[in-house]
């Protein structure tokens, strides 16, 4: 009897973690860039640490962001000018989209 109480304890407690685990939810930033061949890559920038994202078509993806404010780094071919985007806010379980970035030549 006393076992069966241990390994019911034990299974709320983990049930407990999973949950409170599972509610934690992150969020993303998502654009797409103009014109899609003047593009050599895309960062993003958080402190110290720098993430890169795939293009496709022009379209990017950062996804599983913690809330917090982040900078894109958009490093285009020439003659197109290098493009930066300072303070962009990621909120909990949302995705902040920042539509269609055109770079100027």
């Amino acid at each position: 009897m006393k076992k069966l109480g241990v390994f019911l304890i034990a299974l709320m407690v983990s049930t407990v973690f999973f949950f409170a685990f599972v509610l934690i939810r992150q969020g993303g930033i998502v654009g797409r860039i103009n014109p899609t061949d003047a593009v050599a890559g895309i960062s993003l920038i958080a402190g110290t640490d720098t993430v890169k994202a795939q293009l496709s078509q022009g379209a990017f993806t950062f996804t599983n962001l913690k809330e917090g404010v982040y900078t894109i780094a958009v490093k285009a071919n020439a003659p197109y000018k290098d493009f930066l985007i300072e303070k962009v806010a990621v909120k909990d379980s949302a995705t902040t989209d920042l539509g269609e970035i055109k770079l100027q030549q």
